[in-house]
């Protein structure tokens, strides 16, 4: 057998050659380029950088502020990682994956939210208790 006709023949025994023109069962996975993960990881460093900055510098006196920017910026690198790692968009699975994410993003912040809610208004409903009675707790 020639070279030429055992390379063309090669196949890794489930009946895909080895080629890079072949789809895995009709799925078109959109792969990132070397520049979309370089996009990717920079913004990643960054998104990662300027919280810590902001609590290392103790950029602001409000530690509320700081909060809600470190929350912020990781919500926005949560997006960054969707797109440029986990190619995740509106084409990608004929928009089901996009819209399976809405949907755990809504039950996510159902759950949080609520929980929040319980525990905002168990804290402030509890009984007040004076250290003697504290102490004779067992």
């Amino acid at each position: 057998m020639s070279s030429n006709a055992h390379t063309s023949h090669h196949s890794d025994g489930h009946g895909h050659g080895h080629g890079h023109g072949h789809d895995h069962g009709g799925h078109q996975a959109s792969h990132g380029t070397f520049k979309s993960y370089m996009i990717g990881f920079v913004l990643s460093v960054i998104l990662t950088a300027i919280p810590f900055w902001l609590v290392m510098a103790k950029v602001f006196s409000d530690p509320v502020v700081t909060t809600v920017l470190v929350m912020v910026l990781g919500g926005i690198q949560i997006i960054v990682h969707m797109i440029y790692f986990l190619h995740l968009d509106s084409k990608s699975e004929g928009g089901w994956n996009m819209m399976a994410m809405i949907f755990t993003i809504v039950i996510v912040v159902i759950a949080l939210s609520g929980s929040m809610w319980v525990m905002y208004h168990l804290n402030n409903n509890m009984m007040p208790m004076s250290p003697d009675v504290m102490r004779n707790l067992p």
